[in-house]
């Protein structure tokens, strides 16, 4: 098989990136299937990680291969398991985000990583859902409400689209927040409607409004805080807060000035760097009259759980969301597609056409 790998990170991931053409196949253990990877979804948790100075030497094994987003199709599966070969399903590669393993033609998976892809869906599209859509679930579900006013920084990007989808969405249902796990329990009741504003520059604004966004916030324009403090004058304070950028602290230290007082400022972007660890030091440490800040800050990661992961199918072949792919490319063009996930332009997610079906 073919398998992309890497076997140093520094300065940038794609630098080293290497296609080895005549890998052997990886044998499965009892617990895993053996997959035929169809397509793998771009997120920046493939490279960030991994170019942090020493954290990446210590997070990623070396050789590593990237992609923990995917779409495959069941070649062995695990023992006792009820899918059966030939069937498709989509999921994450692995449970180590970091080094996910997912750029390969043939994968090793465990069980309850992935579930039965439903029937009519497309690999290309489902390839891109577990990270992007349930961390944007992450980052609302538990925050808000109906009626609720809701800022996501970003909102063109592959968590962003998914955001204002989801919040639209959630808050239409008269659901009241309840915890994740009881998610599944979810019947959809008379919809309310939520405000949902987001920031982008302003070629990306009447994308975020056929996603259901009711306001756009060109960043490009003027400072973002500004337009969020005259926003919040113009009618009232924000309920929540997401921020998938983490471009400007400022965003966070000066929340007070645009949000409620129970509003949380739920941090997507993080990575590993010391710029974000001194925010979140500060945020989540340090007491306001120390110069803390003064709303609750939160650190939002995806929770991959298979019916998490039925539930967001069931939303795509549904309409309820609508995913937003950026590009498709070829298993060859890894190195290219990193580029465009890495230049901050691209508009929803970025798809690796791994056996270069069309789907």
């Amino acid at each position: 098989m073919r398998i992309w790998q890497y076997a140093s990170a520094h300065p940038n991931l794609e630098t080293h990136l290497i296609l080895h053409p005549t890998s052997p196949l990886p044998k499965p253990q009892p617990t895993h299937h053996l997959l035929q990877i169809l397509a793998v979804g771009l997120n920046p948790v493939d490279y960030k990680p991994a170019e942090a100075p020493y954290l990446g030497s210590l997070a990623v094994r070396k050789p590593a291969t990237p992609g923990f987003d995917i779409a495959g199709r069941i070649v062995t599966p695990a023992e006792n398991s009820a899918l059966e070969p030939g069937e498709l399903v989509f999921g994450t590669a692995s449970t180590n985000p970091f080094a996910g393993g997912g750029l390969a033609e043939y994968v090793c998976v465990p069980a309850e990583r992935v579930v039965k892809l439903p029937a009519g869906s497309s690999p290309l599209v489902a390839a891109g859902v577990a990270v992007a859509g349930l961390t944007a679930y992450a980052s609302l579900q538990p925050y808000i409400k109906s009626g609720s006013r809701v800022f996501i920084n970003g909102g063109s990007g592959g968590v962003g689209t998914y955001a204002i989808r989801m919040s639209r969405w959630w808050t239409r249902s008269g659901r009241k927040s309840q915890p994740i796990t009881d998610f599944v329990a979810v019947e959809i009741a008379k919809a309310l409607g939520a405000h949902v504003t987001v920031s982008c520059s302003g070629r990306n604004a009447e994308l975020c409004r056929s996603l259901g966004a009711d306001e756009v916030l060109d960043y490009t324009t003027r400072p973002l805080v500004d337009q969020l403090r005259d926003a919040a004058a113009a009618t009232r304070p924000f309920d929540h807060t997401v921020d998938n950028v983490f471009s400007d602290p400022a965003l966070y230290w000066q929340a007070h000035t645009y949000s409620t007082p129970s509003a949380k400022f739920a941090e997507v972007a993080s990575g590993p760097t010391l710029a974000f660890a001194r925010l979140a030091l500060g945020a989540m440490l340090l007491p306001t009259f120390l110069g803390g800040g003064q709303r609750k800050f939160v650190i939002v990661a995806a929770d991959i759980k298979p019916d998490l992961l039925e539930k967001m199918a069931g939303w795509i072949v549904d309409g309820t969301v609508k995913p937003v792919t950026d590009g498709v490319y070829p298993m060859e063009e890894v190195v290219e597609a990193f580029k465009r996930q890495k230049s901050g332009r691209a508009t929803g997610k970025i798809i690796i056409n791994v056996a270069g079906g069309k789907y």
